[in-house]
């Protein structure tokens, strides 16, 4: 869709972290002319070298047609929409359309599209799967839910975002469909630990297992991209172990409610809480294959070779 199109509506943007920044940075390369306000002022003005205009607060975005909102959990996400001087305070305009962004329970959500909804606002649920750096790459998938005439407008601004925006059905479905996501991943990066760490005891190098791996029918986007980070140890982090555990719990506690066991899941958990506990707090989630090693009764080391990312 061409620039001009995508300046048909105002457009604001809460919240910019890692991801938020990313985002709303694909946005202005795009030529949409946006607003944006984030908790910590220092980390939204880089934006405004790149056209944003920065507010004060996030009521100062609540005249805008569309708002996109990227925030930590369910407890921010409330705040600065419905608290006071939140977005959608009492009082004043209301912006169209409300897409949310956040990995967030789907009871934080539908409270607060109620709210959304008596103020005349319609809210997307669009959580996403990538870290900032798949952002970067115009590599992420986004998952919607809502009312669809909502979802048609501010789809044309989530295909700027990311290279599949997919539509689930009215009310939190994508909720649901990001959590299970979110178990996945865990699931999944405690098991190519565990194999690399297998691998490497075994007399292989993690480099050549996990390209080998990437190139078989088990490989997969996930695995490529962390491939990296495995092998030569950077935990710089794009998802925090406690990120990971939230949305593992949040899967968890879904489960019970509906019945469904989930044996393997709770394991994983496990994992990370022990990773938790151990004092991996503000690196990435990667640093499960340290663990491992530890659980393997070896010390690991970076390999340091250059891998690609497959992005």
């Amino acid at each position: 869709m061409a620039d001009t199109d995508l300046n048909q509506a105002s457009v604001g943007w809460i919240g910019t972290g890692r991801m938020g920044f990313a985002m709303a940075r694909r946005l202005l390369d795009a030529g949409v002319e946006l607003s944006v306000w984030n908790r910590t002022r220092e980390k939204a003005e880089p934006l405004a070298e790149l056209g944003a205009t920065i507010v004060d607060n996030p009521r100062d975005l609540a005249g805008n047609d569309i708002v996109f909102t990227i925030l930590a959990n369910d407890a921010n996400f409330t705040e600065v929409t419905t608290g006071e001087g939140g977005l959608l305070a009492e009082g004043g305009p209301n912006p169209g359309v409300m897409v949310d962004l956040t990995t967030i329970s789907e009871n934080a959500s539908r409270n607060v599209r109620e709210i959304a909804a008596a103020r005349g606002t319609a809210m997307i649920d669009a959580p996403v799967s990538g870290n900032d750096k798949a952002v970067e790459a115009g590599a992420i998938s986004i998952i919607s839910s809502g009312e669809k005439a909502a979802f048609d407008k501010a789809q044309p601004y989530l295909a700027v975002i990311g290279k599949s925006v997919s539509y689930a059905g009215d009310g939190e479905k994508a909720r649901m469909v990001k959590i299970c996501h979110n178990v996945f991943l865990g699931i999944v990066a405690q098991s190519m630990a565990e194999i690399a760490v297998l691998a490497e005891k075994g007399g292989v190098p993690r480099h050549a297992f996990l390209e080998f791996l990437n190139h078989s029918v088990m490989g997969s986007t996930f695995s490529a991209y962390k491939t990296p980070a495995y092998v030569n140890l950077d935990f710089t982090p794009t998802f925090t172990p406690v990120l990971l555990r939230k949305d593992m719990d949040l899967g968890l506690a879904a489960a019970r409610e509906l019945g469904v066991p989930m044996p393997v899941a709770a394991s994983a958990r496990e994992c990370v809480q022990a990773l938790i506990g151990n004092g991996y707090v503000d690196c990435d989630f990667a640093a499960l294959i340290e663990q491992e090693a530890k659980n393997a009764g070896y010390k690991i080391e970076s390999e340091d070779i250059e891998v690609g990312t497959g992005l």
